[in-house]
């Protein structure tokens, strides 16, 4: 969903950054920064506030207030990230079309369908008044630093509008930005519905069993059972694919399997550390683009000292320190979103059906502007439970309820970090937060360690969200959410450390189910295995996790080739010698000078799209725009790659083995069309995997020198600890112990600026491609700026 909102808008600015972009003086893009030493008049400030920014333009904020340093957050992001600041607010709200042309109106209709503004509006409404006065001061950060601006950035000045103030509301809008990142889980019930409702039981539960081998592992006593191997079942659909020729193309997502949105994080107590310290670490991987997602603050303000990164547009410390406690997160894969079937009337189709009776729709019009075009109205239809979905599934109309767009599910609670002691008053604090749900690892000066959950989990009755069904007769529907003591945690743990990498984690018996299509176990498998190898820890130890290119799970793809690649085969064919040679040089690891991996990548894939097709026929005929997006699809491929069922090769021909070759075969191809003729027993990992951290003007040839980041090679892989590929990859990588945090570590891709000609645009980009730790802290002050209020 990301993915394509990115895309459009690249395609969109493309033009209108050629038109003058690069002409635009070197030293004109951005306001002077006011002169060191100077002062600037905020409105609504109680003291003054100074803020020292370091040789990375890292801001250390101190105030004598919690509010008076929320404007000055404000104040500074706005001057190093407005526009970024204004495409947030425009993409949750529904409004790019309006400066950015037709290419927009997509993604606009998509959030003016939801009702996105409207539940912007209705959650700040709600907000208690001290979350509320967090905003207000924000946006008076952010506005005092627009009045003052005499000339905008260059994006702005070449699109042609001065952005409006900010509101309160838009930061909610950015957070509704995020909910749609982490738990927009509307293409994944469309797929479990379609999956249930066209393949039999046997072939569903086999391809959707959320447990892999290596989460069994980890859970040990308490792993589920696998469903078993529905061999018949598979067998009628994979002969029903031999007589219609099933294509391959398209039946597997773009990431399938590769699960890029999540994260690590986990916290080691002070039992394994050299001095007794606990530690938190955590790289959140997200798509990764410039200016970076985060941006990174300091701040000081009564007896609070926070240390950390942002989002861009709202006043909370994501993840960091408060010198008594530091946090991580990493996406909990949650279900916070349901599929309503909505039952129309039969004869009057502005009705529907409800607990209560037939109820017209709630019916509205909305119009968006386009930028060089006329307005556009959309219609907008309501339900009790939410929106109507602007895409049908399987031929009827469905409602969206979600978490997100109700007011009773959405919150600024994790402001309350600040004032965290201990691991048990932090996980209250986040319990009792509403926002994207996320496993959230906590260490405190103690040396204690936990985990536990944030954000608001629906208490569902008559269903358990994995598919679409009818509310109408009011047996299925949520009962509110889980009160906060419900939600699990796991408190100093004897293993003296706590693991959470998407998967599914050990829960009590009866505990609440949370999500479903957790990511693949092997990042946490194999930090779990570098945790349990490594005593005493230090922050240096565990960057050094965090970097681990382990690709283990590859194993299995090289041993099936090489057992099909005999000696006979290699023999009578040079082009599979060559693909041997490849195979066996693999070091089973994913760095940029590893050899064999492009091939085994590109083998995993070829044989995943032809497997999987083969069952699909049905539930393609049913919903012919579906897609496989599993976030593991090794257990299921493997199983049945393992079975060597002769009923079970989708292309009958020459059996396992023959398949198996040809599959090779399609990879080494593909490898040479994209590399040319460069020997696959030379080609390098680096080659393939090449990151490319994009600015939205960067797409055109005469601007992606000046403001993308190099388009380099980068260790890791999807779904290695050290995670990368060509879009994704680790948006920060934090290392601190709470009350060391001048040996913490902190970095992130691009730099803290948004502004191509400045210093601290790209200046922190090295170092994390190197993988070299930064400091947490800012340092020795660069530059000094003073807010002082207005004169009373």
């Amino acid at each position: 969903m990301r993915r394509n909102v990115r895309s459009r808008l690249l395609s969109a600015l493309i033009p209108l950054a050629i038109a003058g972009c690069a002409e635009a003086p070197q030293g004109a893009t951005r306001a002077p920064a006011p002169r060191a030493g100077s002062a600037v008049t905020v409105s609504g400030l109680e003291d003054a506030v100074t803020i020292a920014s370091d040789r990375l333009g890292i801001p250390a904020i101190r105030a004598a207030s919690r509010q008076d340093a929320l404007r000055a957050l404000g104040f500074v992001t706005a001057r190093d990230r407005l526009f970024q600041l204004d495409l947030l607010r425009r993409s949750s709200g529904g409004r790019l079309a309006e400066v950015l042309g037709r290419d927009l109106l997509e993604a606009d209709t998509r959030q003016r369908l939801y009702g996105v503004p409207q539940a912007a509006a209705a959650i700040l409404a709600r907000l208690p008044g001290s979350q509320r006065a967090a905003l207000d001061a924000y946006a008076e950060g952010v506005n005092a630093y627009l009045r003052g601006a005499e000339t905008l950035p260059v994006e702005l000045r070449q699109l042609g509008y001065r952005p409006e103030p900010w509101r309160p509301e838009d930061s909610v809008l950015v957070v509704l930005e995020m909910f749609r990142a982490l738990s927009a889980t509307e293409d994944a019930e469309r797929m479990h519905t379609v999956l249930t409702r066209s393949l039999p039981k046997g072939v569903t539960s086999f391809l959707l069993e959320d447990t892999d081998p290596y989460t069994k592992a980890l859970l040990g006593a308490q792993a589920p059972a696998s469903p078993p191997l529905p061999v018949e079942e598979l067998r009628a659909l994979v002969a029903q694919s031999r007589r219609t020729r099933a294509p391959s193309a398209g039946v597997l997502g773009e990431d399938a399997g590769e699960a890029p949105v999540g994260s690590n994080g986990w916290a080691v107590a002070g039992q394994r550390t050299r001095d007794g310290r606990a530690i938190v670490a955590n790289d959140m991987h997200l798509e990764l683009g410039v200016p970076n997602i985060w941006y990174r603050a300091e701040l000081r303000y009564g007896d609070s000292e926070l240390a950390g990164v942002v989002l861009p547009g709202v006043p909370v410390l994501i993840v960091g320190t408060n010198r008594h406690v530091a946090w991580a997160m990493t996406n909990l894969m949650g279900d916070v979103m349901d599929l309503v079937r909505i039952e129309v009337h039969p004869e009057r189709p502005d009705a529907y059906r409800t607990p209560s009776g037939w109820e017209r729709f709630d019916v509205a019009q909305e119009t968006i502007k386009v930028r060089g075009g006329p307005d556009t109205t959309v219609t907008v239809r309501r339900t009790i439970w939410g929106p109507v979905a602007p895409r049908p599934l399987l031929g009827g109309p469905v409602a969206i309820r979600w978490t997100a767009l109700d007011p009773e599910g959405v919150d600024l609670g994790l402001l309350e970090m600040d004032r965290a002691r201990s691991v048990d008053e932090a996980a209250d604090v986040v319990n009792a937060a509403g926002g994207p749900g996320c496993n959230v690892l906590l260490a405190d000066r103690r040396g204690r360690v936990a985990w536990t959950v944030t954000g608001r989990m629906p208490r569902r009755r008559g269903l358990d969200g994995a598919v679409s069904v009818s509310w109408a007769d009011g047996r299925a529907g949520w009962d509110g959410y889980l009160p906060p003591a419900a939600l699990p945690r796991v408190v100093d743990p004897p293993s003296g450390f706590v693991v959470n990498a998407n998967h599914r984690m050990p829960l009590a018996e009866g505990a609440p189910v949370l999500g479903r299509d957790y990511a693949h176990g092997y990042r946490a498998y194999r930090i779990t295995e570098r945790l349990r190898e490594a005593r005493p820890v230090a922050e240096a130890d565990l960057l050094a996790v965090q970097l681990d290119t382990r690709a283990e799970h590859f194993g299995f793809y090289r041993d099936l080739a090489l057992r099909a690649l005999g000696e006979e085969a290699a023999s009578r064919r040079p082009a599979l010698a060559e693909a041997r040679r490849a195979l066996t040089a693999w070091d089973g690891r994913a760095d940029a000078s590893s050899v064999g991996l492009p091939l085994l990548s590109r083998f995993r894939r070829a044989l995943a799209d032809e497997v999987f097709a083969a069952w699909l026929a049905p539930s393609r005929a049913a919903e012919p725009t579906l897609e496989l997006d599993l976030p593991d699809i090794d257990t299921p491929l493997r199983r049945a790659l393992d079975e060597r069922s002769p009923d079970l090769v989708p292309a009958p021909e020459g059996g396992w083995d023959a398949f198996v070759l040809a599959a090779l075969e399609r990879a080494m191809t593909t490898l040479r069309q994209e590399h040319g003729a460069r020997p696959l027993d030379q080609l390098e990992w680096g080659a393939v995997n090449r990151v490319r951290i994009a600015h939205p003007l960067g797409a055109s040839p005469e601007l992606a020198a000046r403001l993308n980041m190099p388009d380099e090679p980068l260790p890791g892989c999807g779904s290695c600890v050290r995670l990368a590929s060509r879009r994704f990859g680790a948006s920060e990588r934090l290392v601190v112990s709470p009350g060391h945090e001048t040996e913490g570590i902190l970095h992130m891709p691009a730099g803290q600026s948004g502004d191509p000609t400045s210093p601290h645009y790209r200046d922190q980009q090295r170092a994390w491609v190197d993988g070299r730790p930064l400091p947490l802290l800012a340092g020795p002050a660069a530059h000094t700026l003073t807010l002082v209020p207005e004169r009373r």
